[in-house]
């Protein structure tokens, strides 16, 4: 059994920042293909309008997902590092935060059946409760309380 090598956290982050590109890099290409082989005239795409098959518009929607929630990832992040956090739980949280956001958007990409939304949700969750974790690891290392 292979585990997943524990990624510092910056390289999550800069992972995270590559997966989105890699994500608009495939909808520029499909716009070009479309543009080139005339299957959509010049200015054929309107903005936030679906077009394309569903598997484009879900591309779509997986990019934008993943453009959503990577400042929430790099915030924290970024704090940590600033903070210089070295509990572990912090240090390995954003391998399974990068690796949910890749699973959720491939089957996003893949599928629009319930069974696959089901499987997106739950790799999004993932991905929220291991921010929260990591926040918390913040808020608990740095001795900050929030005023509840």
């Amino acid at each position: 059994m292979t585990t997943l090598p524990i990624l510092p956290p910056l390289t999550a982050l800069i992972l995270f920042a590559v997966w989105s590109l890699l994500l608009v890099s495939t909808i520029g290409i499909w716009r070009v293909s479309q543009l080139l082989t005339g299957r959509v005239p010049k200015g054929g795409f309107t903005p936030g309008a679906p077009h394309g098959g569903d598997a484009y518009w879900r591309l779509n929607r997986a990019h934008m997902n993943s453009v959503e929630n990577l400042p929430v990832f790099g915030a924290i992040v970024l704090s940590g590092v600033v903070l210089q956090v070295q509990d572990a739980l912090f240090l390995s949280l954003p391998t399974v935060v990068i690796a949910a956001r890749v699973a959720q958007s491939l089957v996003h990409i893949a599928s629009g059946t319930q069974f696959a939304i089901l499987i997106r949700f739950s790799f999004y969750l993932v991905q929220v409760l291991c921010m929260l974790a990591m926040a918390g690891c913040i808020l608990a290392t740095t001795g900050i309380q929030l005023p509840l």
